[in-house]
């Protein structure tokens, strides 16, 4: 399985961090327009539509459209995890349905004083069998732009509200 993994300081603490990146409007927050991101639906662990927060068992079902360009692509993945503890708290999503044969994408906060490491680490496999194989070292292309425009966004917005 190919990873991908991007890291970035926050200035700002890890509780402001992690209370941003626990909510469906940190998603959308987060995410570029060019994805042209639409959350389609949200369901909390006990069935509850559109939780405040995505605890383990969440199952969030989106659709992107990069660059308007061919059909929307459906993705639906569920919290498998979800911990805090003293300075670093950490969540896990994987994709159900989608367009990668398997996704898993863990959120890494450490805390280093009033500010906050923010690691993403996706585990990935392309569709396609033996041609994804081929094309998988290509994919940082795909997957850079979108996590440098994240931790970006990030930063600026969890920065000035220092």
């Amino acid at each position: 399985m190919a990873t991908y993994q991007r890291e970035t300081r926050i200035r700002a603490p890890i509780e402001k961090v992690w209370q941003f990146h626990s909510t469906v409007s940190g998603l959308e927050a987060l995410t570029p327009e060019w994805m042209e991101l639409r959350v389609e639906s949200v369901l909390g662990p006990d069935g509850e539509l559109d939780p405040g927060v995505l605890e383990a068992g969440s199952e969030v079902s989106l659709s992107i459209r990069p660059f308007g360009v061919g059909p929307r692509q459906r993705w639906t993945s569920v919290i498998t995890a979800r911990e805090r503890s003293d300075g670093n708290a950490f969540f896990r999503d994987e994709m159900v349905d989608g367009p990668f044969d398997t996704w898993i994408h863990t959120h890494s906060f450490f805390a280093d004083g009033k500010e906050t490491i923010l690691r993403d680490r996706v585990e990935y496999t392309l569709p396609f069998g033996s041609v994804g194989d081929l094309v998988t070292p290509f994919s940082r292309v795909g997957f850079e732009p979108m996590f440098r425009a994240r931790h970006k966004r990030t930063k600026e917005r969890l920065e000035a509200k220092r």
